[in-house]
């Protein structure tokens, strides 16, 4: 795999091949969905996506060593505002949350 000759943040720069393993029943459950062409847009998506998650919880993780946890009451009400939009009637569609979560 030949390095870029500069670097690129996250979801930029152009693509380039390089050889992972995965679990079969994931490379199944892919396929299924994207077919053979959209495999790697795909897995592209889904490694920016844990990317941000990564990045988010780092955040979320110096707030509270700066300022201490977040009150259980304010947890609760992001839980409820999060099952409230996951409910959300255009989410029920067809294949409900899944369908939207991965496009």
């Amino acid at each position: 795999m030949s390095m870029p000759e500069r670097e690129f943040g996250p979801g930029d720069g152009p693509a380039a091949k390089v050889s992972v393993s995965l679990r079969a029943g994931n490379i199944r459950a892919i396929r299924e969905r994207v077919g053979a062409r959209g495999f790697s847009a795909y897995v592209d998506a889904a490694v920016e996506r844990q990317i941000e998650r990564d990045l988010l919880e780092e955040a979320l993780q110096a707030n509270e060593a700066a300022s201490g946890p977040i009150p259980q009451s304010l947890r609760d009400e992001a839980a409820e505002l999060f099952r409230h939009v996951k409910s959300a009637p255009e989410l029920q569609e067809k294949d409900g949350w899944r369908a939207h979560e991965a496009g």
